[in-house]
């Protein structure tokens, strides 16, 4: 996919040959030089599999302060984290266009110190699953459709089966692995002029999702920045920087696993009406540009938010949330 996008995009062709054309003297294949582009574009071999693992962790911490007792604050810990193996396979490549990958989920497993009476999260219903993807050179994903539907199925799962007090949703991470798998390959996709290439220095916008443990529709604004370029024995490195704030709101299009109203179970379940004060952060991402692939990505967040209780205490309920989602290529 790399020389075919590299063939229609004939800007490049031009920086290719101004660069053959400098004298010896003036090449430094030193990593890092300023105003040097690189090429930053998705590569996918036909029927060659790639697997990666996925983490998503959060520290939740709910502070309860009572407007009568301002010097008597409680507050309560809380964590979950999830775990996930995928195997990406493209299965139908064509070098001008589009590639159809297969994703297929090898396991999920979820971990939270709260009890809530059930032995399994719905996330771990990926388990097994397989959906399609069809991806175009410069990494972006142009079909969610299968994904969208699985999705929403998995979802379901959340909720209480018979239950005689309306639709209840126990706590899931149904969105931390919509998080994981709808902003694959996001850094280099987002680059807003592909074709020109970056240089180390550059940056660029993109969004992408929050997972919560409470159902919010939110976005974080990033801005990548290519910091330097290493070489190594797997070939040419891209080190991405980023760094997160909250967006205004999130983009129109992207999935929402749940449908419908209902009432959410589990230690934040007597909570409504959350508020986010501040979100902040950062992360980086090591894209190999010579196999046209992410080696790994690590992002680190933090978030503050207020909620109301469902029944007026005087108590001002304060969350802070630590999150951490990260990606690592297993070698075979």
């Amino acid at each position: 996919m790399k020389k075919s996008f590299i063939g229609y995009l004939t800007t490049i062709v031009v920086i290719t040959l101004i660069t053959a054309c400098q004298k010896p003297a003036e090449q430094k294949p030193t990593a890092g030089i300023k105003g040097t582009r690189q090429l930053l574009t998705a590569d996918f071999q036909q029927s060659q599999t790639i697997r990666y693992k996925f983490i998503s962790s959060r520290d939740i911490e709910v502070v309860m302060e009572n407007d009568s007792r301002p010097n008597q604050s409680k507050s309560s810990k809380y964590y979950e984290k999830m775990e996930i193996i995928m195997a990406y396979t493209p299965v139908e490549v064509d070098p001008y266009a589009f590639t159809t990958i297969e994703a297929k989920c090898e396991s999920v497993t979820v971990k939270r110190n709260s009890v809530t009476g059930r032995s399994a999260d719905a996330a771990e219903k990926f388990a097994g699953k397989t959906f399609k993807l069809r991806v175009a050179p410069t990494g972006k994903i142009e079909d969610y459709g299968e994904l969208q539907t699985l999705l929403k199925k998995v979802a379901e799962e959340a909720f209480r089966k018979n239950s005689q007090h309306g639709r209840i949703k126990e706590p899931d991470m149904v969105c931390d692995f919509l998080a994981t798998q709808w902003f694959l390959w996001d850094a280099v996709s987002s680059v807003e002029k592909p074709a020109q290439g970056i240089a180390v220095g550059d940056t660029w916008k993109s969004q992408m999702s929050i997972p919560t443990p409470m159902v919010m529709h939110k976005a974080r604004d990033v801005v990548y920045k290519l910091q330097e370029i290493q070489q190594s024995d797997k070939g040419k490195l891209a080190l991405i920087t980023s760094s997160y704030s909250l967006s205004k709101s999130p983009p129109s299009g992207w999935s929402i696993p749940y449908t419908g109203s209902f009432q959410q179970s589990g230690p934040l379940g007597f909570y409504v009406n959350y508020k986010i004060l501040d979100l902040h952060g950062t992360g980086q991402e090591i894209f190999n540009i010579s196999a046209g692939r992410t080696e790994q990505y690590q992002q680190d967040y933090q978030m503050n938010l207020t909620a109301s209780l469902m029944l007026p205490l005087g108590i001002k309920p304060k969350i802070n949330i630590s999150q951490k989602l990260s990606m690592q290529l297993l070698e075979d």
